[in-house]
């Protein structure tokens, strides 16, 4: 890996880090657990398309071990691993279909794969069947939010996407 790409890296990974960390300390938008906006996220969809594929995974994945520290909750952990690995993978599946004009519409299905996969991570931790009555609520928040975070992608994605970084 060439140093250019290493720091781009770390930038990234610092800059999603922030953003987590600062989000963390926002009050929550509605009385709902759970539902969040994933600001951290715009940094992950961009990463995507600007600095590849590999890079942007290893990014989600820096990004999720580094603010479950700064949680310090093992349960952390384990719900932002399952909710960013399974949309870390459908946001890469998408953007080879997608393209880059359509980052919205990745962020949402993203959103949305990432409420599934932390239902799954709950539903193994509890047995409990009833974890799934939550899903409509959570899938239309992730909706909303991944709207949010995909327009804003998108939108900070076309003004830098023509940077030259190597």
């Amino acid at each position: 890996m060439k140093t250019k790409t290493i720091t781009l890296i770390s930038a990234l990974t610092a800059l999603s880090l922030v953003i987590f960390i600062v989000e963390a300390q926002i009050p929550p938008i509605v009385p709902i657990p759970g539902i969040k906006l994933g600001l951290a996220n715009i940094v992950s969809l961009i990463a995507v398309f600007w600095v590849g594929k590999r890079n942007a995974f290893l990014i989600v994945i820096l990004r999720i071990f580094l603010g479950s520290i700064y949680a310090g909750n093992a349960q952390t952990f384990l719900f932002s691993l399952s909710g960013g690995l399974l949309c870390c993978f459908v946001t890469i599946g998408l953007s080879v279909i997608l393209k880059d004009n359509k980052i919205w519409i990745i962020s949402i299905i993203g959103a949305i794969s990432h409420i599934i996969g932390q239902l799954a991570m709950a539903y193994l931790l509890t047995n409990i069947d009833q974890i799934f009555y939550y899903a409509p609520i959570l899938i239309l928040s992730a909706i909303i939010t991944g709207s949010f975070t995909g327009i804003v992608a998108q939108i900070t994605y076309k003004r830098i996407k023509n940077i030259n970084l190597y």
